[in-house]
């Protein structure tokens, strides 16, 4: 019987691992990865620097390797609360096709990886911040936030807000005021994004007992929030036009996208108490999503313009 069970652990201890490429692939979260890449990409352009495209390659690649060891942390820690929600449950973690050892080890190689590449290849300003933003999310919001604050998601959005900066910073060494207000837009557009999530997903989030917005402070409360936060966001969208860091083109561009977010988020403003469907929240999300793609790539847009003029003239 010893020598039954002895067999059993030794087993259990050299199991070979059954997570395929598209597990650990899931892991990196590559939808938000996606938005960490484009965002940061924009910071990197629009930084007024000849940029050396191997270096832009490299720093690209880097952000991204840190964005998805991020995710794998997050989902390792988070494995508990989500497996007790719908929109969480098939995650690896969770759903048992990569073990929770698995997914840390896999995080935390990818963290030193990015973070030393970048250091070594690119510069250590652009480094030192992505290892901040990587520690700020998988500690400071998934391991202590999340389940602690209903402001998780306004303290913690400072974590997807940094790419822009860390691109800026790649590829100019320093942080300057235009890559802080492309942190801004990051950071006001975050809230109303989540919340209007929270709103038609409550009760995944009352189940795992995470204190988001709206199951601490009520629906009403998170209603006036969102539209608090698009109010603001609206001339901060504008804002690098204001300065002149960017052409007419783009201040138009996002005065409109603004002008569309502050709506979408009044008709969740008087969404009533009674809709259980939540369709203006559903809405707000789905143009939030837009709103943040459109304002980046209308700031891309713009750089790529003014940099090809710059060399035209010269």
């Amino acid at each position: 019987m010893a020598l039954v069970e002895e067999t059993r652990i030794e087993d259990a201890a050299f199991r070979m691992s059954e997570a395929t490429a598209g597990d650990y692939f899931a892991l990196l979260k590559p939808r938000v990865m996606s938005l960490v890449v484009f965002t940061a990409f924009v910071g990197l352009v629009a930084a007024p620097v000849s940029i050396n495209p191997l270096i832009a390659m490299i720093a690209i690649l880097a952000i991204a390797i840190g964005a998805g060891a991020s995710g794998a942390l997050n989902m390792w820690y988070d494995a508990d609360i989500d497996a007790v929600m719908t929109r969480t449950a098939s995650r690896p973690v969770p759903s048992g096709r990569v073990s929770p050892g698995e997914a840390l080890s896999f995080g935390l190689v990818l963290s030193a990886l990015s973070v030393m590449t970048l250091g070594v290849l690119v510069n250590w300003l652009s480094a030192a911040l992505l290892a901040f933003t990587i520690f700020f999310y998988a500690v400071v919001y998934t391991m202590w936030l999340k389940r602690w604050t209903p402001q998780n998601i306004v303290i913690g959005g400072a974590a997807g807000a940094f790419p822009p900066v860390i691109g800026w910073a790649a590829v100019t060494g320093s942080v300057s005021l235009e890559s802080v207000i492309l942190f801004l837009i990051i950071f006001l557009w975050t809230p109303p994004h989540f919340w209007a999530l929270a709103l038609f997903k409550a009760q995944d989030y009352g189940r795992a007992g995470i204190p988001m917005m709206p199951n601490v402070a009520g629906e009403a409360s998170t209603r006036r929030q969102i539209f608090a936060y698009a109010l603001i966001l609206a001339p901060v969208g504008v804002l690098p036009w204001f300065l002149g860091y960017v052409s007419i083109g783009y201040g138009i561009v996002s005065a409109i996208l603004g002008v569309g977010f502050v709506w979408y988020s009044w008709k969740v403003l008087m969404m009533p108490d009674s809709d259980r469907l939540m369709r203006p929240a559903k809405a707000l999300f789905g143009y939030s999503l837009l709103y943040l793609f459109a304002i980046f790539a209308a700031y891309l847009a713009d750089s790529v313009v003014e940099r090809a003029l710059a060399m035209g003239g010269a």
